[in-house]
């Protein structure tokens, strides 16, 4: 695959792909250098330095797309079309080319954006308020996970395929449950309509003495029943979906939380059959994670979360890429004589 990414969704996607041992090269400007040498995103690929806005640079990609399955980009719409490197001029090479636009409201728009713009367009925000999400869940999942599905089923399918990936799209999909009920209903849900958006206290988060956090998922009423009883709220146990006790039920957990720190909360109930779970913070996600070894040849070894995707292979080291240029021309074919051209002319680097 060719990877005509840098940042956003499409590399959430190769990251992806790469981590099922599929082979990314990732093509990038001669101007590109790896800003966070430790960041996994680009563990076990290839990385060559190739102008695709030069003539010289647009004739070496295609050269490489000529023998590529899949070549993947998320350049404003448009762009790559302008630069002579889209969809019709890489089908002209290689009529059986998989090739993935990621773009955040899909290639008829020239809106720009961030993950915040395409969660807060595609209905997300709403559902529990306009709140940070403190992750890039559009990137990640409405857009590289999207990509990465859609490739992965043009490929099973053996046959080209131009795919139009829109993260705003992707995001719609993330809450089709709330999108389906208004459909269905005609009444839109909003933020505290339904359970998983605040309506029951059963449902939320809640401190403890430690000034730490539990996430009290407890939505079955024998979750419900266990946590009650632990807590001594045994009569709270028949109004778990009592509109009218809400605020109440909240307020006694609330009190009863506040009594012992997090960790204490945890030994107690985790175990217990009360759908309750510590709130870590990252360093603490990541003590529980896996994690693997990546060497860079000149910036040394890192240690960071490995491949955690079902099914996808793992090993004890990794190799993060150095600009790999040469190579990547070579096993397409290209001779030294043609790389030493293109070196002079300032395609490659």
């Amino acid at each position: 695959m060719l990877d005509l990414s840098t940042v956003g969704p499409a590399t959430r996607c190769s990251r992806i792909l790469a981590d099922y041992g599929a082979r990314v090269v990732k093509l990038a400007s001669p101007r590109f250098e790896l800003a966070y040498h430790a960041y996994s995103g680009h563990r076990g690929m290839q990385l060559a330095k190739l102008d695709v806005r030069s003539d010289a640079g647009r004739t070496a990609f295609l050269r490489l797309a000529a023998g590529a399955d899949v070549v993947l980009e998320s350049f404003r719409p448009g762009v790559v079309d302008r630069l002579g490197v889209g969809y019709e001029a890489v089908k002209a090479v290689n009529p059986g080319i998989i090739y993935c636009s990621t773009s955040g409201y899909g290639q008829g728009s020239q809106r720009a954006g961030h993950d915040l713009n395409y969660l807060a367009v595609g209905g997300f925000m709403h559902t529990n308020g306009p709140t940070l999400p403190g992750a890039t869940v559009a990137d990640i999942a409405a857009g590289g996970m999207h990509a990465a599905c859609a490739i992965l089923a043009a490929l099973v399918e053996r046959k080209g395929a131009y795919l139009d990936v829109s993260v705003t799209d992707g995001v719609a999909w993330m809450v089709s449950l709330y999108i389906d009920e208004y459909l269905a209903t005609g009444e839109a849900p909003g933020p505290g309509d339904n359970i998983l958006t605040g309506r029951y206290a059963c449902y939320g988060v809640y401190g403890t003495k430690d000034g730490r956090w539990l996430a009290v998922g407890a939505i079955e009423p024998q979750f419900w029943a266990n946590l009650c009883r632990a807590l001594g709220l045994e009569h709270r146990i028949e109004q778990q979906n009592d509109d009218a006790q809400q605020d109440a039920i909240r307020a006694d957990l609330a009190a009863a939380f506040a009594t012992k720190d997090r960790d204490e909360w945890v030994a107690l109930l985790a175990d217990a059959d009360t759908c309750v779970a510590p709130v870590n913070d990252i360093a603490e996600a990541a003590a529980r994670s896996l994690v693997v070894e990546a060497k860079h040849p000149s910036h040394g070894t890192f240690r960071q979360l490995g491949p955690v995707l079902a099914g996808s292979p793992r090993q004890a080291v990794y190799e993060l890429p150095a600009t790999d240029t040469d190579a990547v021309l070579a096993a397409a074919g290209f001779t030294t004589d043609e790389i030493a051209q293109l070196r002079s002319e300032g395609a490659i680097a």
